[in-house]
């Protein structure tokens, strides 16, 4: 959800800025700007619409001179998508530029303040209200860092800011609280973004800055001070992925290619961590007593990552035999949790930046709740501030519909929760080495699941003209419906729900008429029959059934259903592991049928950092 992209050096500003936020397009927005600093003169441009549009602006960038600049990617919160309201903004007196990723939350109250001293505004914006008010502040600071300073004890709510000073033209600014924004170092050059796919092209050592801190950047060097402005020594992390990782590589969507990478993606996530046939979570500090002592467990995470939390309540109160609660984050911290210090939190969150998600876990560290984080980004907000964390090492993700972060997640809690079961002991030492096998095996039979993709395009050429479909499940099947269903509708657009199948009848079932695809999970064996008598039930409403289920209960199934999906058969608590795929490659071949914009579905961002 918007991008920002800052670089000071010796090279044009421009064309590396766009570069920059081409890397940020998976991130979702609806308009683009950059504005370069030159001769004393802030130049800006900005235009609604792809970034193609303003790359034919400024010929690429060419048109535009000057070595030091910034750029943004918005996605429209305050004012309609327009040039006006694009970023950068501009102070009155055009000799400051901005760009924001954030909410300011008291931004009217400023505005009429700043208005009644005769400021004139020119877009709808919050973040116009920065940029106004770091020019009054500079009034009467000495310098832009004490204006900066002012402003920041001024505005509430989240911000990342890149900020040029035409006063200043040897410097950058950056200031960050609840927003994602990242630090770049290069050889006579300094960057700022607020994703590090930005970056990798130009840089690979980068600084991740904290809530409350000011960098300030030159060619040479970056600063960096804390709310106090006292200076701050940084941790440099390096970023270790290619540059090709984060590029299509012949593929025709990121979504495709992420999906063929999950099996790769799964051997990251899961070898590493198993050694002699036990598990191994490292410097992970997770105890039976810690864990006897505890009186209750939360999995909060939103979208995809609260639906692999679902998988993980029904596996971990399986074999642990502890409760399991799977809370919204966005609800979480509004419901007046019961939290102590015997309660243990896992956070799930693809960017580690999600800012519900990063709420949630302020406020149940704040009552005293351990808190084990599941991430993709290393260093991230999510990540430095639990006390454990495991990565997924999915790799960069850029189609905005997660594919290979879900089932890297599932598969990190399905190692924690065999772990957990170990450590508690309950499940026996031959069943935890079974499950430790067996979940080494997923990989591999993922590959084989990839290798049916063209009946699953078959599939989706048959049912992608429907306009409303419902999932079905019991148990994990249900768990898994909710991500199958979530991954149609945000590509497709076609309205899908999930149901447990047992939910039928207590309402949903008067949707069924002649014609309703439904996409009935039948894949948890100890609910097979069940599963089946679903099947025979919204058969004899009219519905059109595509079934998900196992080899080894494909010929019973096949006997009710219209179509089938079969995976290979594995271990209850895996089975949504090679379950999601069939129904993500149905979701893009749907997708694809329709005409969609695949990577960049309408009205989403790949990482959500407002409210």
């Amino acid at each position: 959800m918007c991008g920002i992209v800052g670089y000071i050096g010796k090279e044009q500003a421009a064309p590396i800025l766009l570069d920059g936020l081409a890397r940020l397009e998976y991130r979702g927005y609806d308009s683009a700007g950059v504005c370069v600093a030159e001769q004393g003169l802030l130049h800006v441009v900005k235009s609604k619409g792809r970034l193609q549009n303003l790359c034919e602006k400024t010929d690429n960038g060419r048109t535009l001179p000057g070595c030091v600049g910034i750029g943004h990617t918005r996605w429209a919160t305050h004012g309609e998508p327009n040039d006006i309201n694009s970023h950068p903004h501009l102070s009155q007196n055009g000799r400051i530029a901005l760009v924001h990723n954030g909410i300011i939350e008291n931004y009217l109250e400023l505005r009429e303040a700043l208005e009644e001293k005769g400021i004139v505004f020119t877009s709808d914006t919050d973040s116009e209200v920065v940029a106004q008010l770091l020019e009054y502040c500079l009034r009467e600071a000495g310098s832009v860092l004490d204006a900066l300073y002012m402003v920041l004890h001024r505005i509430e709510g989240a911000y990342a800011l890149g900020i040029i000073c035409a006063d200043e033209p040897d410097k950058m600014y950056a200031a960050r609280k609840d927003a994602p924004l990242l630090l770049g170092y290069g050889d006579g050059c300094s960057y700022i973004a607020s994703d590090v796919t930005a970056l990798v092209k130009y840089t690979r050592e980068v600084s991740y800055m904290e809530d409350g801190e000011v960098a300030i950047l030159t060619r040479d060097n970056i600063t960096v001070l804390n709310a106090m402005e006292l200076p701050v020594q940084k941790e440099h992390h390096h970023i270790d992925w290619e540059v090709s990782a984060a590029e299509k590589g012949g593929y025709p969507h990121f979504m495709f290619k992420e999906i063929m990478e999950e099996p790769e993606a799964l051997r990251r996530a899961i070898h590493p961590r198993i050694k002699d046939g036990r598990i191994d979570l490292g410097n992970l500090n997770l105890t039976k007593e810690m864990l006897q002592g505890l009186r209750r467990l939360y999995i909060v995470a939103c979208g995809s990552s609260y639906h692999v939390g679902m998988v993980g309540k029904y596996n971990i109160e399986k074999l642990t035999r502890m409760p399991v609660e799977v809370t919204l984050a966005s609800e979480f911290r509004y419901c007046d949790p019961i939290v102590d210090d015997r309660t243990l939190v896992i956070i799930i969150s693809q960017s580690g930046e999600t800012l519900d998600t990063m709420a949630a876990l302020r406020e149940a560290k704040a009552r005293g709740a351990r808190i084990l984080s599941i991430v993709n980004v290393v260093g991230s907000s999510i990540a430095r501030e639990s006390d454990d964390v495991l990565y997924t090492w999915a790799g960069p993700e850029i189609a905005v519909a997660t594919t290979k972060a879900y089932s890297t997640q599932l598969a990190v809690l399905n190692i924690l929760t065999i772990e957990l079961a170990h450590l508690l002991g309950t499940v026996t030492d031959e069943r935890y080495l079974q499950l430790v096998a067996e979940l080494q095996r997923i990989p591999e039979k993922l590959d084989t699941v990839l290798e049916s993709r063209e009946t699953i395009q078959y599939y989706a050429s048959q049912y992608f003209n429907h306009n409303s479909v419902f999932f079905i499940g019991r148990n994990v099947d249900f768990a898994l419906g909710l991500e199958g269903s979530l991954k149609l509708k945000e590509i497709s657009y076609i309205h899908s729900e999930a149901y447990a199948s047992g939910e039928l009848k207590h309402g949903t079932i008067s949707l069924i008429e002649d014609g309703t695809l439904v996409v009935a999970l039948g894949t948890y064996g100890a609910l097979f029959d069940k599963a089946m008598s679903n099947v025979v039930e919204v058969k004899a409403r009219g519905a059109n059934v595509l079934a998900l289920t196992t080899e080894s209960k494909a010929s019973q199934m096949k006997k009710n259903a219209d179509g089938m999906l079969i995976i290979p058969d594995t271990e209850d608590l895996f089975l949504p592991s090679l379950g999601v795929v069939p129904l993500q490659l149905f979701a893009y071949y749907v997708a694809l049928q329709r005409g969609c914009d695949i990577d960049k579905p309408r009205n989403l961002a790949k990482s959500v950092t407002v409210e």
